[in-house]
């Protein structure tokens, strides 16, 4: 029996919050070979998909011998087709796209920051925009798709298919709506990938924490450590059902599923809680964090990381995706201040 998906049960905002302009209008930052640290500490540290793995990630020999040269691939803004749409859990759904366009994404991407673009109400299939020799150049405002970041989940080379998981909280909503209701050919844009890189900054031990919004990226993070890494994760969703099977080579890594119940998304200080009940463990001598989700949540477990272990923007990634009660262009600004402040 189908879920109902109402907007009491996960809030009107709660897909990922970024705006459109800064990935395009500044330019996308892509996966690709990092500079070299130490095999020991090397935790999600290069994409190549060329060379030897590393727990389930893979690290070309000229990445471990010397920095990569190599300019980052970028996928200009195209269309794609949808291949599958699958219903994970009863607020979230993954499709599985592909294109043309597909055969120049990087792989080891997972986790990374897309650009999605969704048809307006009256289209079929949406109009994207363009790069011009000065910048992006949208369609007219009638026609300009909605545009929403998620996170890919996984892309197969091979199958020339890219999975993105969404939360479903409301069917009226542009991307949310657009998923549940996609069937096989539906079209939808993308550009990218972009994001921070590593996604993950290498220590000897880690948190990750994040929302329902942050739980596909947070999957892709898990896969690609190392047998040797070690940390704890807390992952807040409403009940046990929405629990997703997570796969990881890491032998220390303690997952905490913290349930919101009957309390919106957005509105509890469950992660911030669990984080403070922890302690760091006395071998460990680097600490780095990952943080993203609600607004307020985001920034109290940023500032609590800051305060306790002296983390900073090096090993310490804290997006806010959304905030509750705002739609995404209502979020825009305040967003960018917290992007931007220094710490």
């Amino acid at each position: 029996m189908q879920a109902k998906v109402t907007k009491a049960n996960y809030g009107t905002p709660g897909e990922k919050k970024y705006c459109s302009c800064e990935w395009l209008s500044f330019g996308l930052i892509c996966c690709g070979v990092r500079k070299t640290i130490p095999l020991a500490n090397r935790l999600n540290t290069t994409h190549c998909s060329r060379g030897r793995t590393l727990g389930n990630v893979k690290i070309s020999q000229k990445a471990i011998d010397k920095p990569s040269a190599v300019k980052p691939k970028r996928i200009p803004p195209c269309l794609l087709s949808v291949v599958n749409s699958t219903r994970l859990s009863p607020f979230m759904q993954r499709i599985t796209l592909t294109g043309e366009a597909l055969k120049d994404f990087p792989e080891g991407c997972h986790g990374a920051h897309i650009k999605l673009f969704f048809p307006q109400s009256h289209q079929q299939q949406p109009i994207l925009p363009t790069i011009g020799p000065t910048g992006v150049v949208w369609p007219a405002k009638e026609n300009k798709p909605v545009t929403r970041t998620y996170s890919v989940r996984n892309y197969d080379s091979q199958l020339q298919q890219l999975t993105v998981d969404f939360v479903l909280h409301d069917e009226s909503s542009p991307a949310s709506g657009w998923a549940l209701n996609a069937r096989k050919g539906d079209k939808i844009g993308l550009a990218g990938p972009g994001g921070p890189n590593p996604l993950l900054a290498p220590a000897d031990w880690h948190i990750i924490s994040g929302d329902m919004t942050a739980l596909p990226a947070i999957s892709a993070i898990l896969e690609m450590l190392p047998e040797q890494a070690q940390g704890d994760v807390f992952i807040e969703v409403n009940n046990p059902s929405e629990r997703q099977e997570l796969t990881t080579a890491a032998k220390d890594i303690k997952i905490h599923w913290l349930y919101s119940e009957s309390q919106p998304a957005g509105t509890t200080s469950l992660q911030l809680e669990a984080i403070q009940k922890i302690s760091k463990p006395a071998s460990v001598e680097s600490i780095s964090a990952w943080v993203a989700g609600e607004n307020t949540a985001v920034i109290n477990i940023r500032n609590y990381l800051k305060e306790k272990y002296g983390l900073h923007k090096k090993n310490l990634y804290a997006v806010p995706y959304w905030r509750y009660g705002f739609n995404e262009e209502g979020y825009h600004a305040e967003r960018h201040k917290v992007m931007d402040e220094v710490y």
